[in-house]
């Protein structure tokens, strides 16, 4: 049970894009200090933030860096009936020029918007490594969580690759996974990131995840879900296909 809710408060994180960070307030101590924040997950899973120097959350994580991240299905109408995840977490901000490439490179693809403040602004990478996980499935299904994430092995030139391709050469394919899942059609949907378990879409200004039929660890094993979704008549079930 345990694997299938790590798996499960995996794909949440992955299917959202947002959350609420919480802090400890700086300048009201004792007061936890909640702030809504865009994240995508890096090469290893965590939760990767981009935050101005001069923000509220910035100043209190340069004080204590333990925070947590909460995160809930979008648009649920219960939302206590819903699945959502808090990642208790201690936040580290990137200093190494590599580390920070790689990371705006990512980001990037994920929040293009961003690499216009962020050059004009004093912004910086921060990465939420998990301590410990809080899952809640729905009424009943409770969970504490150690281990829940899962390093993309195609993170770096594979997954650039792998993503310029498809959007240059397989647009047709993309507009394919967008009516086979039911997802909206406002805008021409472009594909941004790739990894084990799914890859990402963005259709305008959100983010959506589309969930592979079973995992993938090698570029060749992604391009064959890729193919097999551009000709299917509807979405896979993952849960069936792995049983």
């Amino acid at each position: 049970m345990s694997a299938k809710a790590a798996r499960q408060a995996r794909e949440l994180l992955l299917k959202e894009y947002r959350g609420v960070l919480s802090t400890h307030s700086k300048s009201m101590p004792g007061f936890p200090f909640g702030s809504v924040v865009p994240y995508c997950l890096d090469a290893d899973g965590n939760p990767l933030i981009l935050i101005s120097r001069i923000a509220q959350h910035t100043h209190n994580l340069q004080k204590d860096p333990k925070c947590s991240l909460l995160v809930g299905e979008r648009d649920a109408e219960d939302v206590q009936a819903v699945g959502r995840l808090t990642v208790m977490a201690e936040a580290h901000k990137l200093a190494d020029p590599e580390a920070i490439e790689a990371a705006a490179g990512r980001y990037y693809r994920y929040f293009p918007e961003s690499s216009q403040y962020h050059s004009a602004h004093d912004f910086d990478f921060w990465v939420l490594r998990p301590v410990r996980h809080r899952y809640i499935g729905g009424f009943g299904a409770i969970h504490w969580l150690d281990d829940v994430t899962l390093a993309n092995p195609f993170a770096g030139k594979a997954e650039v690759s792998m993503v310029e391709h498809m959007n240059d050469d397989h647009a047709n394919a993309i507009a394919h996974y967008v009516e086979l899942s039911g997802l909206p059609a406002s805008a021409p949907a472009s594909l941004v990131g790739i990894d084990t378990e799914g890859m990402h879409l963005r259709i305008g200004q959100g983010l959506h995840w589309l969930a592979f039929p079973r995992s993938c660890n090698t570029p060749i094993q992604v391009r064959e879900a890729l193919v097999l979704l551009a000709r299917a008549e509807q979405w896979p079930d993952r849960e069936a296909v792995e049983g």
